[in-house]
């Protein structure tokens, strides 16, 4: 069982940037592959970015690409978002969430594990 956490969501301007973290409970969480979503009010939830157990891939969605890092520190259990040149696009509620195969998917339904999320408004 793995629980997920997130925080460092706020309001930021346009062209500001924002950490995100994801805080994971579970002795098993370096295992798995972790992937940040979000989604906006009447929009479904979308793909960001995902990370593999070891760190060493990395796959992030093109309207982030470049904008965007993510990160992890199995050590603290605990895995980021750097986000960096925000839009207001960008705007919407940001879920961590746990795949136990490490699929690297961009499907929702392929993660085992969701955050409750983190609220991330961009300003213009």
């Amino acid at each position: 069982q793995v629980q997920l956490v997130e925080s460092g969501g706020g309001l930021v301007q346009a062209g500001g940037s924002l950490r995100l973290s994801c805080a994971a409970s579970g002795r098993t969480f370096s295992n798995y592959a972790i992937a940040w979503f979000r989604q906006a009010p009447g929009k479904e939830r979308e793909f960001v970015a995902a990370i593999t157990w070891s760190g060493g891939s990395t796959y992030y969605a093109d309207s982030v690409k470049g904008r965007f890092t993510i990160s992890r520190d199995n050590a603290k259990n605990t895995v980021y978002l750097q986000m960096n040149s925000l839009k207001p696009e960008d705007t919407a509620v940001y879920y961590c969430a746990a795949d136990i195969y490490s699929s690297m998917s961009r499907r929702t339904g392929s993660y085992h594990y969701w955050g409750q999320g983190t609220q991330v408004t961009v300003s213009s």
